[in-house]
């Protein structure tokens, strides 16, 4: 395992710890919490929902962790159960630990993480590097993916190198630059009070981790055989969605498409089209 410091000091890893402590506040469901073993470390669990409802898992993006789901869990939870996940080396709780994108390494640690939760098989709902995470275990064990809903998905087509070029130069501005990159990122979206500053406030303290995704082979993309939603924003400035749209519909037969006008990278209020898909897919029969 290769632990490290994610934060640039302690005092900004405990501010980014009592911001995720607050927004938990707001989780808009009953919920508990768990640490799960994996053997890429621990990971810490949200979960809400009756135990005896089919199983959920919500996996957020880069630089964030599961209280982006906060305001969504209830809307959820009356269906499901609920099982939001921090990703390992992200601003969470889950170990600080940042496993190898390419090779079997995310696509383990999930296994290991549905395992220890005793959740056999799931539906899967992951933004950003979270649908990539989603994305690498659904091709790694297809039959444990009732369904799988990406949101601006990483690992279908390569990101804008516009993106990278408008990070970069933004950086230089300090906290004006993120707080005006962030406002890119959400697009025309009306966007809470407050959540800019939160996301600029953990971005002044922890230290994003940097590369590319590796992108799915056309192999890997046939193995999607369960419904597939993907949804995006018309104004996402890192992700083109019509270049991933398309590339999904050469490989996955059963795929729906939910294009929410205005909106950016960073999506909000996605559960009325997630749910939608959910509440109308037709979920698998148990094999015999």
């Amino acid at each position: 395992m290769n632990s490290l410091s994610l934060y640039k000091t302690p005092e900004g890893e405990r501010e980014v710890m009592a911001i995720y402590t607050a927004a938990l506040k707001n989780w808009s469901a009953p919920s508990t919490t768990q640490m799960v073993s994996t053997r890429h470390g621990d990971a810490s669990v949200i979960a809400s929902g009756a135990a005896t409802s089919p199983a959920l898992i919500l996996l957020h993006g880069a630089g964030s962790n599961s209280a982006i789901w906060a305001g969504e869990a209830a809307a959820y939870s009356g269906t499901f159960r609920v099982y939001a996940v921090d990703l390992p080396g992200e601003p969470g709780r889950s170990a600080p630990n940042r496993p190898p994108w390419d090779g079997p390494a995310f696509a383990d640690w999930l296994a290991d993480v549905l395992n220890g939760l005793g959740v056999e098989r799931a539906t899967l709902v992951g933004i950003s590097q979270g649908a990539w995470v989603a994305l690498k275990f659904a091709v790694a064990q297809p039959e444990r993916v009732d369904r799988l809903v990406l949101l601006t998905p990483g690992g279908i087509v390569p990101d804008r190198i516009s993106f990278l070029f408008r990070a970069v130069g933004l950086s230089l501005f300090g906290t004006w630059g993120l707080k005006r990159l962030t406002a890119d990122l959400f697009g025309d979206q009306a966007v809470p009070a407050g959540v800019i500053e939160i996301v600029v406030e953990i971005s002044r303290h922890f230290k994003p981790r940097l590369g590319v995704l590796p992108l799915f082979t056309d192999d890997e993309l046939k193995r999607l055989t369960m419904p597939l939603l993907l949804v995006g924003g018309t104004k996402d400035i890192m992700r083109d969605l019509e270049k991933i749209e398309a590339r999904l519909r050469q490989h996955v037969p059963d795929l729906a498409v939910k294009w929410l006008p205005g909106a950016g990278h960073a999506l909000i209020n996605t559960q009325p089209a997630v749910l939608e898909f959910l509440m109308t897919s037709a979920v698998r029969e148990e094999p015999v």
